[in-house]
């Protein structure tokens, strides 16, 4: 089957404006890199999501979960077959102390309307940039928290379209690693237990993790956030900056000089001169200090 016809198809089941062909995926990343896809698919309900994962799987149609594009990189050669986002998928509930989010509800938003609600437990996410179907599949944390601290379960999509809900225990969170991850589930939505907690408190520690975030991060460069895992025993970012590595780069992609775990895009830069990037900091650091830099983002896609 042809591109276009993998579109017609979907199309009996979903809204024809949020099915396109062609479309470049530096929209939607936020290094502002990689090439075209295929068909690219932004469902609007769950009914839709589920219907675009089992004609995929059904049709053994390549299908990639973008996500809000905050952890990846896609090569500049695009993606074949199909590529969706649950973005439109962002309805965040609260509930006494339980809050429900859909997949694509923006974890930084979840943590606001929690703390709007008094509820504490969530403020390590404030300035996380991703979704929150990506933060479960990572575990995503920062500044002491993590996604499993607060989790109770979550809906997941098996490649075979089955809904399932699994539990904290059938997550398997652990460091930037999940069940989900692991057997390319897909979240639908994920429910969290906080605690009643003082407002003013709760905004006073958002306010101080907004303010360590922004003077030591690049946010002024579109980046894919931390590119490195965290290696037993050390600090990917203080082995690149011991390295003297930072400001250094491939082409429009640079080894940022406010943060050196992060790689920033200059403004000019192509996915393979991100990638040639990552892999010079890995073949530095292995040199000097025969440690193994782990990537935390995803690398995918074609090369051109």
């Amino acid at each position: 089957m042809t591109k276009e016809q993998w579109a017609a198809d979907l199309a009996q089941d979903i809204n024809p404006a949020n099915i396109k062909l062609d479309e470049l995926l530096q929209k939607y990343t936020m290094t502002k890199l990689g090439g075209k896809a295929d068909v690219f698919v932004l469902p609007e309900t769950e009914e839709e999501a589920i219907a675009v994962i089992r004609y995929a799987h059904k049709n053994n149609i390549p299908l990639l979960m973008l996500g809000n594009g905050s952890n990846m990189v896609v090569r500049d050669g695009g993606m074949r077959g199909i590529v969706v986002t649950f973005s439109h998928l962002d309805e965040i509930h609260i509930d006494g102390d339980h809050v429900y989010a859909q997949s694509g509800a923006l974890i930084k938003d979840v943590s606001k309307l929690a703390a709007a609600a008094s509820l504490t437990g969530f403020e390590f996410a404030c300035g996380i940039p991703g979704s929150i179907g990506g933060a479960m599949a990572m575990n995503a944390g920062a500044y002491g928290g993590e996604i499993k601290d607060i989790i109770i379960s979550s809906k997941v999509l098996t490649k075979e379209g089955e809904i399932l809900i699994l539990s904290k225990e059938e997550l398997e969170l652990g460091y930037r690693q999940s069940s989900i991850a692991k057997k390319g589930y897909y979240v639908l939505s994920s429910e969290f237990q906080l605690v009643q907690g003082v407002k003013e408190e709760i905004d006073a520690k958002i306010a101080d993790l907004t303010f360590q975030r922004e003077s030591k991060q690049p946010l002024e460069y579109p980046s894919a956030g931390s590119v490195f895992k965290r290696p037993p025993g050390h600090f990917a970012g203080k082995l690149i900056q011991d390295s003297g590595l930072q400001g250094k780069g491939v082409g429009g992609a640079e080894v940022s000089t406010k943060h050196a775990g992060f790689i920033v895009n200059k403004g000019n830069a192509t996915a393979t001169d991100y990638i040639a990037t990552i892999k010079m900091v890995q073949r530095v650091v292995k040199e000097k200090y025969d440690i193994d830099l782990e990537t935390e983002v995803k690398i995918v896609g074609d090369d051109l």
